[in-house]
């Protein structure tokens, strides 16, 4: 069993834990944020400007804004109207999270734990979709003096998408409407231009009305005054009258009866002249208010005819211009594409031949770099061919130079032992060629065929003379230095550089 002491110990332990627990889970929601309690029940809790406990690790809180936020609407491009002009619209939008439960979960399942910002950020697409949808269902003249009109279809648009994501749109209000093409001040001028025609046509009509109510003034002022003039010839003459009779009874009876009778005759001529002029006076204002009033007729007509044949031309003109834009940007849009595609074909063309010319470049590049280091190697080969080439010469020459120096006496005529076959058959061969001869005898006892063999030894002997003469040496004397004669009766010396020949008689 548990003293008491124990079990009071526990139970504080047991409230201890609970504090803990309880200050540890204990939230509060402020009015424009919902905390949602969720991970132990099915259906999270929702906390709007009220506290709650969460329980520590097995429960969590999110948060999600429920205040006001401001949406920018903005078409970042034209978008065509319902009579194809092409229009910038700007508007805001002011939306919130919805205050029902139902709309707080499906904001929570799209912007939980989100600032304000990246909210107005994610509605953002969906509300310029929804504005240029609209945009594409009205005219431009309804756009502009409508816009509640517009905003109204804007949000009726926007609140079907608005709702699936819980949210709720409060206003929707159109700041700017512009176009391209100047359009809507076109529509102020005209509007401008009206407003000045109706104050014109009014200022003219009070200006009518001004003068229709002097010439009444002046109408009644003058019948004032001629009803104040008729009466005073009236009295006048009534004072005439009465001084008349008081000076006929004055008068003797038919004086009196003839003044009687003339002043009766001048009163009929005065009142009948006064009538007249009456009438008269009345016939000419009939007649001039009746030609005002036909006046004004015809201006109000003339007016009426000149506005509606003005609309109607404006009307036909505005249609035409219209469709004269719509042409020219459809064939703006198709000359730009076909602009387009020619630049970058032309573009790419350029390109290709570029690269063709650098590659095309490069290779002639390389090929005369070839060729000019192959003329280069070549050139110099041959330089050095031509310099040993000589060289070989220069050294074989001077060998040769040396060896012509050794040469003695029976060394040149061993040369020329050697070479006298050769000389005589190039001698011979003239008689080679001769296909026929004919041979005659002489007086002296020779044939003709011995004197044609005899030539030769006279032709080379003519050689060897002409040889001598040349070079200076005696090449009969060198042959005959070996024979006996030259060895018995002769004493011949030759030398190495030159020959000399002594000849001694052997009787000394």
């Amino acid at each position: 069993m548990l003293t008491n002491t124990a079990l009071a110990i526990i139970i504080v332990a047991i409230i201890i834990l609970a504090i803990i627990i309880m200050a540890a889970g204990y939230v509060k929601a402020p009015p424009d944020k919902a905390y949602i309690i969720s991970g132990m029940r099915k259906v999270p809790r929702i906390l709007i400007g009220r506290a709650g406990v969460k329980i520590p690790f097995l429960e969590r809180v999110d948060r999600l804004y429920l205040g006001q936020m401001t949406v920018d609407i903005k078409t970042e491009q034209s978008v065509p109207t319902n009579d194809f002009i092409n229009v910038n619209v700007d508007a805001v939008a002011k939306v919130r999270i919805g205050t029902t439960p139902e709309a707080i979960q499906l904001a929570a399942k799209n912007f939980l734990n989100k600032s304000p910002e990246q909210i107005t950020l994610d509605l953002q697409d969906s509300l310029q979709g929804n504005m240029r949808e609209i945009i594409g269902t009205l005219a431009l003249k309804t756009i502009n003096t409508d816009r509640d009109s517009f905003s109204d279809q804007v949000m009726e648009k926007a609140s079907k998408d608005m709702n699936k994501l819980g949210i709720e749109i409060l206003s929707c209000n159109i700041q700017n409407v512009t176009d391209e093409n100047g359009l809507i001040s076109d529509l102020g001028m005209d509007n401008t231009a009206k407003i000045k025609k109706d104050a014109a046509i009014a200022k003219a009509q009070a200006d009518r009305d001004v003068a229709i109510a002097k010439a009444e003034a002046d109408k009644a002022a003058n019948d004032a005054r001629v009803l104040a003039q008729t009466e005073i010839a009236e009295k006048n003459n009534a004072l005439a009258i009465k001084q008349a009779e008081l000076k006929r009874e004055a008068d003797t009876a038919s004086a009196v009866a003839d003044a009687a009778y003339e002043i009766q005759t001048q009163e009929q001529q005065k009142s009948i002249q006064t009538a007249t002029v009456n009438a008269q006076i009345a016939k000419a204002e009939r007649e001039a208010e009746l030609k005002q009033k036909e006046v004004l007729v015809k201006q109000q007509e003339l007016a009426a005819e000149i506005e509606k044949k003005a609309d109607a031309e404006k009307y036909q003109a505005e249609k035409k211009a219209e469709a004269e834009l719509v042409q020219r940007q459809k064939k703006a849009e198709a000359a730009q594409f076909e602009q387009e595609r020619e630049a970058d074909a032309q573009k790419a063309k350029a390109e290709a031949q570029k690269f063709a010319a650098e590659q095309e470049a490069a290779g002639i590049k390389a090929k005369y770099d070839a060729e000019a280091a192959g003329i280069a190697a070549k050139g110099k080969a041959e330089a050095e061919a031509i310099r040993a080439k000589g060289i070989a010469e220069a050294e074989a020459m001077e060998k040769k130079a040396e060896a012509y120096k050794k040469y003695n006496g029976a060394a040149m005529a061993e040369m020329m032992i050697k070479i006298m076959p050769q000389m005589a058959a190039e001698i011979a061969k003239p008689l080679s060629q001769i296909d026929k001869i004919n041979i005659y005898g002489t007086g002296d006892g020779t044939n003709g065929a011995s004197q044609i063999s005899g030539n030769m030894p006279i032709v080379m002997k003519q050689v060897f003379d002409t040889m001598s003469e040349a070079t200076g040496v005696d090449f009969t004397e060198i042959m005959r230095a070996g024979t006996y004669d030259a060895k018995v009766n002769k004493n011949i010396n030759l030398s190495g550089d030159a020959v000399n020949v002594t000849v001694e008689n052997s009787d000394k």
